[in-house]
């Protein structure tokens, strides 16, 4: 009889990814719990984004695995938007913009999508948009505005964060949220991390520096370079980073 997974877990074994037959992760084992922060670190091209986007079923990359899960659910099996729909969302490096689609009305589809057993009103919706709107300092005038449409960098990732506090994800994958953020944003952002988390959701946070982890408390931080993952501590890893660069932490590199 196989073992169980805990339904409050998301379990990656043995990942491998490859685009146009040349594999970039090679056999990259995770269990995030709910509530659990776990930070991936690494140099440019280490494979931090192509993690993600196998995380979430991209359609460009092959990719295997003797197992990807959210509790009993086999992600390996599910297209995106059913990944989405199980729990799990990304907040992406680079957000799209969509002209003619307002923020309100984008997220209030996205609320009932994932969310069909709550009967939240479009008032409700709203009431709950304004208070973590007005959290991270994001004026009632950008939930009227097209999605990402003439945001600034900074404005973009506080949307993100803005639609996972919404959206109330079991687990997110933050693809470089803190990139472009100036002290003030960072800070407004990271304590929407804190949120998310308190909340009970597992957080994959990828980023190339410390200081945003300034600000948060990792349970675990994973060092990814070539595709593998060749360390894992806590944050005694990055300031050892931090101090001297991944060279001292990354063989060859």
């Amino acid at each position: 009889m196989g073992q169980k997974k805990n339904t409050s877990e998301l379990y990656v074994k043995n990942l491998r990814v490859a685009i146009a037959e040349k594999e970039i992760v090679h056999g990259i084992d995770l269990t995030i719990k709910q509530g659990e922060l776990h930070v991936v670190m690494g140099p440019n091209g280490s494979g931090k984004s192509t993690l993600t986007s196998a995380l979430m079923g991209h359609p460009a990359y092959t990719v295997t695995a003797d197992r990807i899960s959210l509790g009993s659910k086999n992600l390996l099996e599910l297209a995106p938007h059913a990944r989405a729909q199980a729990g799990l969302l990304l907040a992406f490096q680079n957000p799209l913009a969509v002209p003619g689609v307002t923020v309100s009305s984008f997220l209030h589809t996205a609320y009932k999508e994932l969310h069909p057993q709550k009967n939240s009103t479009a008032l409700d919706f709203r009431k709950q948009l304004l208070v973590h709107a007005v959290t991270l300092k994001l004026e009632a005038t950008y939930l009227r505005r097209s999605l990402n449409d003439g945001f600034s960098g900074g404005e973009k990732k506080k949307l993100e964060m803005l639609q996972l506090l919404v959206l109330e994800p079991k687990f997110v994958i933050l693809d470089e949220i803190d990139t472009g953020l100036d002290v003030d944003a960072l800070r407004l952002v990271s304590e929407g991390v804190k949120s998310l988390q308190k909340a009970g959701c597992g957080i994959l946070l990828i980023t190339h520096y410390q200081r945003i982890l300034n600000y948060l408390q990792p349970d675990f931080v994973h060092i990814l370079t070539h595709g593998q993952i060749i360390r894992q501590g806590g944050m005694e890893l990055v300031k050892l980073i931090e101090e001297k660069g991944y060279a001292a932490v990354c063989p060859n590199f």
